[in-house]
């Protein structure tokens, strides 16, 4: 058995999840991952599939008909998937946050009226922080909620890369509110907007424009999302209590630096597979050109990344099940790994010589793919500003 991103202390349930997935992806995802990535097709098909494994409702509790696991099942199965086809786990991805952020913060008229309902995939989540002119300045949000004298709110604001932006119909926005908090912070909202799955006018004033054109990341669909004088009860703000949105989105943020990690640790696993595969069938000077040095070094550090990056990612997923804070944790991890993975993904590209080059050959993918890594829930810059600041807190001289 292969020894790469193997995972100590599993249960048997763990285990048995992780088999069932990983059989899936090895004979319904790999196999049609070019065809459908080629011609930026959802995967349709797949995400049946996915429904019928139970993924969508992985880490939803038993008693709203989920399986109730951790958020280390769900990064490994997350972890396989992403070795298959990277856009598949996006599909996933959004949907398991704002599953999260209800599970964690939600009301329990909010999780009842939800959860059953995402648990079987039926309703589908977005999230929704960032805008046009944001970038990784949350404070700088501009989308405000203004409450009216019934107690409803009015959205307007403009959202920017919703992934599932269309097929999804339930979409958790951060808003501007008024609660004369002297803290910006204290001054956002995260609401539950309910919409239709598809383009143009989705709900009262809720409009996704059309996907977004990408370099990769390509079937699963990327949208704006504009909401003009969109009328919300106040009983969709997320926990029920106006003011909380910053630091929901922040507990979301987190196990979305976790499933990124996650994503990246199987785009270099899947980058090495197709690397010594290669370098075993490709013969130059009399032998194959894993014999030669210079590529069996290269390999042996490849080999090493991906350990590393999947060590991290376990490491992080693992601290956040306990309840812990881990947000230097999570950075450390999404961070390596989205950098690790590029390194090892363009390793094996120049393991394929001229034929990586080729949209016939899989890797050709993978380098497309692999550079959404870096800039997918904060860039490794604000992951250093984010860990460099908490060691300072640590480490500060008495």
């Amino acid at each position: 058995m292969p020894r790469l991103c193997q995972t100590d202390g599993l249960s048997e349930d763990q285990s048995e999840i992780l088999k069932a997935v990983r059989q899936f992806v090895d004979e319904q995802i790999i196999p049609v991952a070019q065809e459908l990535e080629h011609a930026d097709e959802y995967p349709t098909e797949i995400i049946e599939g996915l429904k019928e494994l139970g993924v969508f409702g992985l880490t939803i509790p038993e008693e709203f008909g989920g399986l109730g696991e951790s958020l280390l099942t769900y990064a490994l199965v997350v972890e396989e998937i992403a070795r298959g086809w990277m856009s598949v786990s996006g599909v996933i991805n959004t949907h398991f946050i704002v599953a999260y952020m209800l599970i964690q913060h939600g009301t329990d008229e909010q999780k009842a009226k939800y959860l059953p309902k995402m648990a079987t995939g039926e309703v589908r989540g977005a999230f929704s922080m960032s805008e046009p002119g944001l970038g990784s300045d949350v404070s700088a949000v501009s989308t405000k909620a203004t409450r009216g004298e019934d107690g409803s709110y009015s959205i307007t604001g403009q959202k920017m890369w919703l992934t599932n932006g269309a097929t999804s119909t339930l979409v958790a926005v951060l808003t501007k509110t008024d609660e004369g908090a002297e803290s910006v912070y204290k001054n956002m909202t995260t609401f539950l907007v309910e919409k239709e799955p598809g383009f143009g006018e989705t709900a009262q004033g809720v409009t996704v424009p059309g996907k977004i054109d990408k370099m990769g990341y390509k079937g699963v669909e990327t949208t704006e999302l504009i909401l003009e004088g969109h009328q919300i009860a106040a009983e969709q703000i997320l926990g029920g209590e106006p003011g909380k949105g910053f630091f929901q989105m922040m507990d979301g943020v987190e196990v979305g630096r976790v499933n990124v990690a996650a994503r990246a640790c199987g785009l270099a696993w899947r980058g090495f597979e197709l690397g010594i595969a290669y370098a075993q069938q490709r013969k130059t000077f009399g032998k194959a050109i894993a014999e030669h040095q210079a590529v069996l070094f290269r390999l042996a550090e490849m080999a090493t990344k991906v350990e590393v990056a999947h060590t991290m990612m376990v490491k992080a997923a693992r601290l956040k099940d306990t309840g812990k804070r881990m947000d230097v944790e999570a950075g450390m991890a999404k961070m390596v790994a989205s950098e690790y993975a590029n390194e090892v993904v363009e390793d094996s590209f120049r393991i394929h010589g001229g034929y990586g080059y080729s949209k016939e050959y899989e890797i050709e993918r993978l380098m497309r793919e692999v550079k959404f890594m870096l800039i997918g829930e904060g860039t490794s810059d604000i992951q250093k500003m984010i860990i460099g600041r908490s060691l300072l807190k640590d480490y500060k001289l008495r």
